[in-house]
């Protein structure tokens, strides 16, 4: 596929797992911090998670165009961007202290059963796929930020949740910085890995890629259906 066809395929993907069961329930849960908390916690391992799973992806790659790209990504995510001078994991914390949580609490967050098992479904994915398979499992997730995509879905994944802080709890942008951050950084992060798909995953390799793509969304999906249903159990 030319890399317009591949941007209109994984498009099509993610508008159709924005619609899923699985999110609609996860915005469905009317939040209060501490069900709020829950989030911040488990959104603290899934980022920390990624910097191994990137590292997977580029060693497996031979390719130095990707992995040059793959280091500009992780700069922006772990160093510095237009967002952070500390990374985006310092992101999560500042929001987390919005909601009453210690910097120490977020570190230290155990991960619910199903965000362990989505976690360790990507680092297989990752470590032991063909890159180019790995590669559009891991570039189809920045993807569900993207409100250029999902605009007329009301937006992605970190506009339509930070719209649920700001409307249930009275919640500022500055207070929740974190999603405002993905809210815009992953526009430009969804565009990074699309020349290289139409390059290299072709002929046979395309397929399967596209696989890898579906099956990290239904992943992404069990770990935001996993929040959820902790979220339900606490009174509002």
């Amino acid at each position: 596929m030319t890399e317009k066809q591949w941007r209109e395929c994984l498009g099509e993907l993610v508008r159709d797992y924005i619609r899923s069961p699985e999110l609609e329930y996860y915005f469905s849960i009317k939040m209060n911090k501490p069900r709020a908390g829950v989030m911040v916690k488990q959104q603290s391992l899934f980022v920390r998670h990624r910097r191994e799973c990137w590292s997977h992806v580029s060693a497996n790659c031979p390719i130095m165009g990707v992995k040059q790209r793959i280091l500009e990504h992780e700069y922006e995510e772990i160093i510095r961007d237009d967002f952070s001078d500390y990374g985006h994991l310092h992101l999560i914390i500042r929001q987390g202290k919005s909601v009453g949580l210690e910097p120490g609490e977020i570190i230290d967050a155990e991960p619910l059963p199903e965000t362990r098992a989505v976690l360790y479904a990507w680092s297989w994915m990752t470590s032991e796929m063909p890159w180019t398979e790995s590669l559009t499992g891991m570039t189809i997730t920045e993807w569900c930020n993207d409100d250029r995509l999902l605009g007329d879905l009301g937006g992605g994944q970190s506009t339509r949740m930070a719209k649920k802080w700001m409307e249930d709890m009275g919640f500022s942008w500055k207070e929740i910085p974190n999603l405002q951050a993905h809210s815009q950084a992953d526009e430009k992060h969804s565009d990074m890995f699309l020349p290289f798909l139409a390059e290299h995953a072709t002929g046979t390799k395309e397929a399967p890629a596209i696989q890898a793509a579906k099956d990290s969304l239904a992943f992404n999906a069990m770990y935001r259906k996993g929040i959820a249903l902790a979220q339900e159990k606490i009174p509002l």
